[in-house]
């Protein structure tokens, strides 16, 4: 499958009835045409690259009275004149363009690099193989013989150039299979392929084999009809054709099948491949899932060649690629294993998702190491299971189905550790009658499962009976939700249990966090879109026999990054802004900054005349004039240039109206002005340090800002936010709705008399805004007072008592809501009625 997950099958279904680009990998021994000389593009001040592109004849496969011609690109070495050589190979249903950006990094790193479309893509001729040895490996063989003779190229002995394998997928499976038979390659960076196409195509989670494997039917018919040709799947091997409609007629593997594919697997020649190899798996792929990495490494490592592991968010469906991070591991690499550049290569790095940004909504990516590869099953706990046996259905023709992956829309699904788990909200994941679940205790402490689960369980039915394994992350309480912990599903078949069969089944390696308070769910169910299930209706019972055994890596450690300089300086920097502030604010006024009027000292706030322009001549805020008693929550409400930012900036003493004046509890306020200490604010969203918990957050804040731990009343803060456990969790792990929530708990702190929130609701969901509104209410109810900006009727309407009605920075209308709607009206038809009539 071409690699680029979601994005890139989209891309093809958006492309559904134009005909499909083929591409191709390929081996060369002669040059047919040299095609001409094109010169990559500086880009950004980058030093441009020489690119030649040539048509190469090569042998086809057995047929030595045949050729074949292949299209490929050299890129020459900037600036050296000898330099080791990199073979880039691109992913099944691409062409060498796919792979283009990234030889041309490599060559302005100092590296020769071939790119080539494989026989039966792009516009190279021949027939697809699936990386055989006696046709795909036959021409990349060809291929080093050419590069060779390239005087750009470092030879280690004449024929013998210093040359390393990178690609994805089909790609990294022909680097591995070339590896295995030309000792000429040197080191291999191979990213989420197979170890065993027949496992990948018929898994089996008990561990006997493709024989008995489930079939994966839809991945495997977009392989064989991904594009049109002599055949009716494409460019491929007639033979291979033939294969194929045989194994989707009978809904399961041939022997026939199960040996052609194990000639185009890297298992069967892993014993030959001696060279350091660096192994990218992706976490979200259902085709090539991270125990084919890891069959791969381990296999490799027992030849006694050094082998480092990495698993990305990445994969065939989809997810975050980790492009930048992943080609520069493999420069790296390569710098270390063909340049002899020194250092040494970590054993093992898996990237988990650290949460949102909140400045960006990009989800933040962090790299975990260690220093030895653990594979599948390190220091395993067991967790036992509660639930008694169940029946569960396979329904007529296998439909409806349950649903786990779909090949390229698994990126639909979960963040992994920000949870998610459903293609949809509304689509059904497990359908009902057709599986059965068993749950372990709450956790009472993190758990963090890097590699395999297992379990036994006893299955009693006749016939051939296939089940889908799948392991679900439960939120707290009796009722809490459940989502996938990865949207992966370990198929199985069990037959010859009339009287009841135990097996113990591998579940899909992961790297999740279930956090404490959670369960884990075990889900056996019936079918499952993505595979080939029995058309006849029949009902099983399932049982867990044990409980779940699950691996753990503690070792791995995220690096944490240091905190800014200017985090440790910005308390003493708002001290010095702030007492400057104060004296400018002195000077101007002439006046005391703590001037108090008595008559005002229950009043939560007052603003009169205030007015405020800009340098620019803008006047941002005309002549305003407003009163705020207990209790109430006030909506400061306009479109967006109304003045209301401007407004509460004044309000909080970082800038000085022009004209007016604001008074808090009878208090003139002033830049600095020791009533501010009663108002609590939120402006402009939240800013955190993702890596610490949200109860550090609130505390280096509160410590920033100079007040006595005793005065912060951060557990009353924190009940009104209502955060609970979530407190103690990283930031990072925060949805958008809980860091606007723990952003209104540091306004709280120390329970202000007055609070103060620009915007509260911005990039929330309808249930965030509604827990949202309940936050407002609940404060206003202990006696203080809230004030809002917002440019949301809606939410005015529903949670403030009073409104004042912004445009162009002047006051068109102030009251209760009530008064401003008029009986039977909406806010949203008062408010276009009063700014059609009351705007200057």
């Amino acid at each position: 499958m071409r690699v680029g997950g979601a994005r890139k099958l989209r891309e093809r279904w958006d492309a559904a009835g134009r005909a499909t680009r083929w591409t191709a990998a390929g081996g060369a021994l002669a040059v047919l045409a040299a095609g001409g000389v094109a010169w990559g593009a500086a880009a950004d001040g980058k030093p441009p690259v020489s690119a030649v592109q040539q048509r190469i004849e090569v042998v086809d496969g057995p047929k030595d009275d045949q050729r074949v011609t292949l299209d490929t690109t050299f890129f020459r070495p900037v600036g050296r004149d000898r330099a080791p050589a990199v073979l880039l190979g691109h992913g099944f249903g691409g062409s060498k363009d796919d792979v283009r950006s990234e030889a041309e990094e490599l060559a302005r790193a100092g590296y020769a690099v071939l790119t080539w479309s494989a026989r039966g893509f792009g516009r190279s001729g021949g027939e697809i193989a699936l990386n055989s040895p006696d046709y795909e490996v036959k021409d990349v063989r060809q291929l080093v013989d050419w590069v060779a003779k390239r005087p750009e190229v470092r030879l280690d002995a004449p024929g013998d150039p210093r040359v390393g394998m990178a690609g994805e997928s089909y790609g990294g499976a022909i680097a591995l299979m070339t590896a295995a038979h030309d000792r000429r390659i040197d080191a291999i960076a191979p990213q989420i392929t197979w170890n065993s196409l027949p496992d990948a195509l018929f898994p089996n989670a008990t561990g006997e084999g493709p024989d008995k494997g489930v079939f994966k039917k839809l991945w495997a018919g977009l392989f064989f009809t991904d594009g049109a040709g002599k055949t009716a799947c494409g460019r491929f091997l007639p033979s291979l054709c033939d294969m194929y409609q045989e194994i989707a007629e009978k809904g399961r593997a041939t022997p026939d099948a199960v040996e052609t594919l194990r000639r185009s697997s890297p298992a069967t020649f892993a014993d030959r491949i001696r060279v350091p190899t660096l192994i990218v798996q992706g976490q979200s792929d259902s085709l090539f899932p991270l125990d084919h990495g890891d069959a791969n490494a381990r296999a490799i490592a027992r030849n006694g060649a050094p082998v480092s592991v990495v698993w990305h968010q990445g994969g065939h469906d989809g997810g975050d690629s980790e492009t930048t991070r992943v080609r520069g591991l493999v420069r790296s690499f390569f710098d270390r294993r063909l340049d002899g550049k020194g250092g040494g290569d970590p054993a093992f790095t898996v990237t988990r998702a650290g949460g949102i940004d909140s400045s960006t909504q990009a989800v933040n990516i962090e790299a975990a190491t260690t220093g030895r590869y653990p594979g599948l099953g390190n220091r395993p706990r067991t967790l036992p299971l509660t639930g008694a046996e169940q029946t569960i259905h396979n329904p007529a023709g296998g439909s409806p189905a349950s649903i786990s992956a779909l090949p390229g829309l698994g990126a639909l699904g979960n963040l992994g550790d920000l949870g998610g788990g459903s293609l949809g909200e509304g689509l059904p994941v497990d359908m009902p009658g057709q599986a059965a679940a068993f749950d372990t205790a709450p956790l009472t402490e993190p758990l963090r499962i890097t590699g395999a689960t297992t379990v036994k369980i006893r299955v009693t039915g006749r016939g051939e009976i296939p089940l889908f394994a799948k392991l679900y992350d439960v939120g707290p309480g009796p009722r809490g939700q459940g989502s996938p912990a990865r949207r992966i599903a370990a198929p199985l078949r069990v037959d010859r249990a009339d009287g009841g069969r135990e097996v113990t089944v591998t579940l899909p390696a992961m790297d999740y966090r279930f956090d404490a308070g959670h369960r884990l769910r075990l889900v056996l169910t019936t079918t499952d879109m993505g595979f080939a299930t029995p058309p006849q209706p029949a009902s099983y019972r399932v049982a867990a026999v044990s409980g779940l055994t699950v691996p753990t890596v503690p070792e791995l450690r995220t690096q944490a990054a240091p905190l800014p300089a200017w985090v440790w300086a910005l308390p003493g920097v708002a001290l010095v802004v702030a007492a400057a502030l104060v004296l400018t604010g002195r000077g101007r006024r002439g006046r005391s900054a703590d001037a108090f009027d008595p008559e005002l000292a229950d009043v939560p706030l007052q603003i009169t005349g205030l007015t405020k322009a800009y340098s620019n001549g803008y006047r941002a805020v005309s002549d305003l004039s407003l009163r705020v008693e207990k209790g109430q929550v006030l909506g400061l409400l306009g479109p967006n240039g109304a003045g209301k930012t401007t407004t509460l900036r004044m309000l909080m003493g970082l800038i000085l109206p022009d004209e007016g004046e604001i008074r808090i509890f009878g208090h003139r306020v002033t830049p600095g002005a020791p009533v501010l200490s009663r108002l609590g604010s939120f402006v402009e969203g939240p800013g955190f340090l993702p890596h610490l918990s949200g109860r550090d957050n609130l505390d280096l804040y509160w410590r920033a800002i100079g007040r006595r731990p005793d005065e912060a009343h951060l557990e009353e803060a924190l009940e009104i936010a209502a955060l609970g456990a979530a407190l103690d969790r990283p930031v990072r792990t925060y949805s958008q709705g809980m860091r606007q929530r723990l952003a209104i708990a540091q306004a709280m702190l120390g329970l202000p008399d007055l609070l103060v929130l620009d915007e509260p609701t911005n990039g929330l969901d309808p249930p965030q805004i509604r827990e949202m509104r309940e936050v407002l209410v609940r404060y206003a109810a202990t006696g203080r007072t809230v004030i809002v900006s917002s440019h949301m009727l809606a939410e005015v309407e529903q949670s403030c008592t009073h409104a004042v009605v912004m445009s162009r920075g002047h006051q068109v209308a102030t009251g209760p809501v009530a008064e401003i709607t008029g009986a039977g009206r909406r806010l949203e038809d008062a408010f276009l009625e009063i700014i059609g009539e009351g705007t200057p």
